[in-house]
């Protein structure tokens, strides 16, 4: 791949290599290689299959990828994204080609796909341009004399859990809630450190905001959920403008049913319900009583060994 990513034209045809390959097997394998084909201004796709920590169910830690993400993050010239559907995924590859064949961009992009199978939605209209940016609206839900409101983040294949809790903090507590895919952290994050700095140098000028700030508000908690470890969401604490709370897959990879991953990462539907009430809870909007029924609705094992620590 490096090779070809560095000679764009075959008989004077353009370009772009396309390697996909299993995730666990890219950044945290050959992470000089990334890091070179990077320093010689290369540009393509690597494609992250078979992505997450819990969408590879029965192969454990062998095979099972919580951190390229990250680490993808630290090459200045890699765009990562984790798209949850296909139609974001073709967002993304039109415009890395546009990129990188029409505006001669040294760039390349690092894109995981899911083993997994499940509906493939319409996009909403007009979101090309922040799934670019790493984060747009896919849906909202509202309730009658609702308790309270979310913001609900996922990316990946754990976007689906999201909706999934949505459609349950709605049903069963009453809350409104937003559902946001996050196609990348590592682009949200940039954006928002270019906007910081630029704000620092031109103290005279009216300030300017990230993505991140005007995608979402002040007035709801906000629960970002993903198949990686926490660090990937928390590249944007800094820039969020409510109370953030994060769920991710730290620990080790373990061999199960996604269901049960999911449940034992405590990054399934449950979890994020009970994190949306905690949050709502902390802000004096709930009584504390909720999060108590929450758990003996969904059967959730308080005892549980933290993942990170199993």
């Amino acid at each position: 791949w490096v090779a070809a990513a560095t000679s764009y034209s075959v008989h004077g045809l353009p370009m772009l290599p396309f390697y996909i390959y299993y995730s666990m097997f890219g950044f945290q394998r050959i992470g000089d290689l990334i890091w070179a084909a990077a320093d010689q201004r290369a540009r393509g796709f690597l494609l992250g299959a078979t992505a997450g920590r819990t969408t590879l169910g029965g192969e454990g830690l062998q095979h099972q990828d919580g951190n390229s993400h990250l680490m993808a993050a630290m090459v200045p010239n890699c765009r990562a994204y984790d798209p949850a559907f296909a139609g974001e995924f073709a967002v993304i590859l039109d415009h890395g080609m546009r990129q990188m064949l029409e505006r001669q961009v040294d760039e390349f992009y690092y894109v995981t796909l899911m083993n997994e199978n499940y509906p493939q939605p319409n996009l909403p209209e007009g979101v090309e341009q922040a799934i670019i940016k790493g984060m747009y609206l896919f849906a909202r839900h509202e309730v009658e004399d609702a308790r309270g409101s979310v913001q609900l983040l996922g990316s990946g294949a754990i976007l689906l859990e999201v909706i999934a809790a949505a459609e349950l903090l709605a049903s069963d507590w009453n809350i409104d809630s937003e559902v946001w895919s996050v196609t990348s952290f590592t682009e949200l994050a940039r954006e928002a450190r270019e906007v910081e700095r630029w704000n620092r140098l031109h103290p005279g000028q009216p300030a300017r905001r990230n993505h991140v700030q005007e995608s979402l508000n002040d007035a709801a908690p906000i629960i970002a959920s993903t198949d990686y470890v926490r660090a990937l969401p928390q590249l944007i604490a800094s820039y969020v403008p409510a109370r953030y709370t994060v769920l991710g897959t730290d620990g080790f990879g373990r061999s199960d049913t996604r269901s049960r991953l999911r449940a034992f990462f405590e990054v399934d539907r449950h979890q994020i319900v009970l994190s949306a009430l905690t949050s709502l809870v902390q802000d004096g909007r709930l009584d504390a009583g909720v999060c108590a029924e929450a758990i003996a609705r969904y059967a959730i094992d308080v005892d549980a060994i933290a993942p990170w620590d199993a």
